[in-house]
C-alpha cells in the first residue's frame, strides 16, 4: 500500500490553504505533522482521507494524488454512532465485526467436524482456525478491555447506552472504536487532547505496536517523540520532510536553515566579487574579454532563494507581580472536594515562587480542586486559606469557549476602562491582535485566539499567584514554548493543571498527584517523579563508591496499585498462554496429524514451552499475592 501526494494544492472558498504538499505514506509509516495553528494540518488530513480534493494548479507543474491498493482510511471525524441505544461495549465490539463473524463460522465448523470428521470438514476448520488466530481472535477481547480501562471507563459504564454519555465521553468512545478497528491508514488529529497521562501512555504503546500506517497531527511534543519516525512540517503552505522524531526534527531544521543561509551568503558574495571585476575591467581594452567572460558567468549563475524565515510569530509579555506578596501563599488542610460524593482529599502548603504542577487521571478532582480554591465549588469538608496580599490570576479551560458580541478591543476596554485606545491596542498587539484583528467579534475568534485574549487580560493585572487549568490545550507548539518561557521568568507563584508532559517538565518544580481518592506531594520535578516510579535495579558488582540512599516518596496506595497491575498482567498472560495451549492440543488431535510425527513433535515442543512459561507466571503470581497479603496484614 502506498499513498503519495506530489505538489498538492488545496483552496477553500478561494483562499489557498496548502500550496505545495509532498507526502508519502507506506504500509507501516509513523508520520507526525506539525506547524502553526491555521497552517493547514487538519486540511492535509482531510485531503488524505478523501474529504477534500486537490485544486488544479495554474502552472504546468505536475500535481497528483495516487493510491496503490485499496487502503481503508480511518479518521475520527468520520466516526458516527448508527444506533444510540447500543451499549458502549456493543459499539466497541463492532470494531471487531470481522473477527466476531469468523468466530461464529469457526464454532459452526467445529460442530460439523465433531459430527463428521471428514477431510473437507477438517480442512475447513483448520483454515478458519488459522485465519482466526492470525487476526488476533484469541486476544481481541483482552485488547479492547484494556483499552476501555485505560481510557477511564469502568465496568458499569461498559453497559450504559451511548445516548447516556456526555459529548466528551462519546468522542472518547468513537476514538477507541477507530483505534481498535485498525484501518490501513490511521489519521489522528490532536489525539491526546482531554486524555489523562495514563491514557496517553497507553495510546503511545498502542501506536508503537500498530502494524499499519499512522499519520498524527499533534502539538504534544513528547507524544510525537514517542510515536513517530518521520516529521512533515507545514510552513508557508509547503511541506518539509525530516527523518526522525520531534526532537530530531528541531535539530535538523536548525541545521538545514543554517546551511541554506551559508550557501545563500556564499553565492551572494561570489556574484558581488564577479560584478566588481566586471566594473573594474570592462573599460580596459586588455581586460575587456575577461570582463565579458565574467559577465556571462554571472548571467549563468542563479542566485538561490533566501531561506524563508521561521514563522515564529507569538505573543509576549514581560510582566512581574504588582506586589510580590508574602512567603506563605496557600495552605490547604484535609480539604475534601467533590459534588455529590468525595473525589479526593488534599493537603498542600505553597510558598512564594513555587511552581506546582497538578497531575492524575481524569475524573479524580484536579479541576474540581482548582474550582474549589476559586470559590466556584463548595468544599465538602476541610479548609484552605490564601496568604495576605495574594492576588490571583485565574485561567479556566472554559475561557476557550468564552463568547461575546463585542469586538476584541471593546471587550478588553470593558475590563480596563481607564486605558486609552492606544494603550489597549498596544497590550493586545503583544498577544498577536494587531491591525484589524482588534475589530473582530469575540464570537468569531478561534479557541487559540480566545486563550490569548484571556491571558492578555490576566497578565495585564500583574497578579502574584497564577492558577491555570489546562492553559495550553488550544496552543500550537510555538505558543506552548512561549508560555513556558514566560512562566520560567515569572517571579510569582504558579499552580497549574496540565496533561502536556513537556509543559509540566519545563514549568513545575514540584508535583501534586491525584490518585485513589487522595493526593501525594512530590517536592521535585516531573523527570524525577517518573524516575521514582521505576524500580531501581541492584548492580551485580559493588563499586567502592558510597551508596547514595535516596528517600522514597512512594505511597502505600501507589505500592498497592503497582501490585494490582502486576497481578492483573500475570493473570492476563496466563489466560493467553492457556488459550494458546488449548489450541495446540486441539491441533494434536487432528486426524491429518496422526501420522505426521514431525508435526506432532513440533506441536508437543510448543506445548511444553508454553507450559514452562505458565509455570513461571504462576510462580510470579504467587509471589505477588504473598506480598499483597503481607502488605494488607492478612
Amino acid at each position: 500500500m502506498q499513498l503519495k501526494i506530489q505538489n498538492g494544492r488545496v483552496e477553500l472558498s478561494g483562499e489557498t490553504i496548502l500550496s505545495s504538499v509532498d507526502i508519502e505514506i507506506n504500509d507501516t509509516s509513523k508520520i507526525g505533522i506539525v506547524g502553526r495553528n491555521g497552517c493547514g494540518k487538519t486540511t492535509l488530513l482531510k485531503l488524505i482521507s478523501g474529504e477534500y480534493s486537490l485544486t488544479k494548479a495554474d502552472s504546468d507543474t505536475e500535481s497528483f494524488l495516487t493510491v496503490s491498493g485499496k487502503p481503508v482510511i480511518g479518521m475520527l471525524s468520520q466516526m458516527t454512532f448508527a444506533d444510540e441505544n447500543r451499549t458502549m461495549l456493543e459499539e466497541i465490539r463492532g470494531a471487531y465485526s470481522d473477527i466476531l463473524s469468523l468466530k461464529e463460522e469457526l464454532k459452526h465448523a467445529q460442530l460439523l467436524m465433531e459430527d463428521e470428521q471428514s477431510e473437507e470438514n477438517i480442512k475447513n476448520y483448520t483454515t478458519l482456525l488459522d485465519l482466526f488466530t492470525n487476526r488476533g481472535g484469541f486476544y481481541f477481547e483482552k485488547e479492547y478491555e484494556a483499552a476501555i480501562k485505560h481510557f477511564g471507563f469502568n465496568e458499569e459504564e461498559k453497559n450504559r447506552r451511548l445516548s447516556d454519555f456526555s459529548g466528551g465521553q462519546r468522542t472518547k468512545i468513537a476514538f477507541l472504536k477507530l483505534l481498535l478497528s485498525k484501518p490501513d491508514i490511521l489519521l489522528l488529529d490532536e489525539p491526546t487532547n482531554h486524555l489523562d497521562v495514563e491514557a496517553v501512555e497507553w495510546l503511545e504503546g498502542y501506536i508503537r505496536e500498530y502494524k499499519k500506517a499512522v499519520v498524527t497531527v499533534s502539538h504534544d511534543r513528547m507524544f510525537l517523540d514517542n510515536t513517530v519516525n518521520v516529521i512533515y512540517e507545514i510552513e508557508h503552505g509547503k511541506t518539509h520532510k525530516y527523518v526522525g522524531n520531534y526532537s530530531n526534527f528541531t535539530v535538523l531544521k536548525k541545521q538545514l536553515r543554517e546551511q541554506q543561509a551559508k550557501e545563500y551568503e556564499a553565492q551572494k558574495k561570489e556574484i558581488d566579487r564577479l560584478n566588481q571585476l566586471v566594473i573594474k575591467f570592462k573599460y580596459k581594452p586588455t581586460k575587456a574579454a575577461m570582463a565579458q567572460s565574467k559577465l556571462k558567468q554571472i548571467e549563468r549563475m542563479k542566485l538561490p532563494e533566501a531561506p524563508e524565515s521561521y514563522d515564529m510569530r507569538t505573543f509576549h509579555a514581560d510582566f512581574e507581580p504588582l506586589d510580590p506578596g508574602v512567603k506563605d501563599v496557600l495552605s490547604v488542610k484535609d480539604l475534601v472536594i467533590g459534588f455529590n460524593h468525595p473525589l479526593s482529599s488534599v493537603n498542600l502548603e505553597m510558598k512564594r515562587g513555587q511552581r506546582v504542577g497538578i497531575i492524575g487521571g481524569n475524573g479524580l478532582g484536579k479541576s474540581t480542586f482548582i474550582k474549589t480554591l476559586m470559590g466556584l465549588v463548595s468544599p465538602l469538608s476541610g479548609e484552605y486559606k490564601f496568604g495576605p496580599r495574594v492576588s490571583i490570576g485565574y485561567f479556566d479551560q472554559q475561557m476557550a469557549q468564552y463568547r461575546s458580541e463585542n469586538t476584541v478591543l471593546e471587550d478588553y476596554l470593558n475590563e480596563f476602562p481607564s486605558l486609552t485606545d492606544f494603550e489597549a491596542r498596544s497590550a493586545l498587539g503583544a498577544f498577536m491582535f494587531s491591525g484589524d484583528d482588534v475589530f473582530k467579534r469575540v464570537d468569531m475568534l478561534s479557541g487559540g485566539e480566545r486563550v490569548r485574549l484571556a491571558l492578555c487580560k490576566i497578565f495585564k493585572r500583574r497578579p502574584n499567584f497564577l492558577i491555570l487549568d489546562e492553559p495550553t490545550n488550544h496552543m500550537d507548539i510555538v505558543g506552548r514554548e512561549t508560555l513556558e518561557e514566560m512562566l520560567g521568568a515569572y517571579s510569582g507563584t504558579v499552580l497549574f493543571v496540565s496533561h502536556d508532559r513537556y509543559f509540566i517538565r519545563k514549568v513545575s518544580d514540584s508535583l501534586l498527584v491525584f490518585e485513589n481518592g487522595k493526593t501525594a506531594f512530590y517536592p521535585y520535578g516531573y523527570e524525577s517523579y517518573i524516575e521514582s516510579l521505576v524500580p531501581k535495579e541492584h548492580p551485580d558488582v559493588i563499586t567502592e563508591k558510597k551508596p547514595h540512599i535516596k528517600k522514597s516518596f512512594t505511597t502505600p496506595a501507589k505500592e498497592r496499585a503497582r501490585r494490582e497491575r502486576a497481578l492483573s498482567k500475570c493473570e492476563e498472560k496466563i489466560a493467553l498462554l492457556e488459550e494458546k495451549i488449548n489450541g495446540l492440543k486441539c491441533e494434536l488431535s487432528w486426524e491429518e496429524n496422526a501420522s505426521d510425527y514431525m508435526r506432532l513433535d513440533e506441536l508437543q515442543k510448543q506445548i511444553d514451552e508454553n507450559e514452562t512459561l505458565i509455570f513461571a507466571c504462576m510462580e510470579e503470581w504467587e509471589r505477588l499475592s504473598e506480598e499483597s497479603e503481607q502488605a494488607e496484614g492478612v
